[in-house]
């Protein structure tokens, strides 16, 4: 006998579920992987903000992120302009771009 979720516990789930933006899916896309990639090639693996070398692995200070130079919140138009993505590295972005988007200078 398989127990039925109760309809309470399936509408708590698709409430957490609905809370996540919809643009967020676009960075598990092929096309955002393909952008990514061709930015960071574009911008030879330098961060644009600082010019170091994006030779870190995973999670590491100097690791390539393939950043938003003008924040999307969802514009598919500047998520997708690849003039508004620049190679940056971990450190700056996981702390000067945050304290930039946060005071709103981005």
């Amino acid at each position: 006998m398989q127990l039925q979720p109760k309809s309470s516990d399936a509408s708590h789930e698709r409430r957490r579920v609905n809370k996540v933006p919809h643009w967020k899916r676009w960075y598990d896309t092929a096309r955002w992987k393909q952008l990514r990639e061709d930015v960071l090639k574009r911008d030879d693996y330098i961060c644009q903000a600082t010019g170091v070398l994006l030779v870190g692995g995973l999670n590491t200070w100097n690791s390539p992120i393939a950043d938003h130079k003008v924040p999307h919140r969802g514009d598919p138009e500047l998520f997708w302009d690849p003039d508004n993505v620049w190679a940056v590295c971990k450190r700056w972005h996981d702390s000067e771009k945050q304290r930039l988007e946060k005071r709103g200078l981005v």
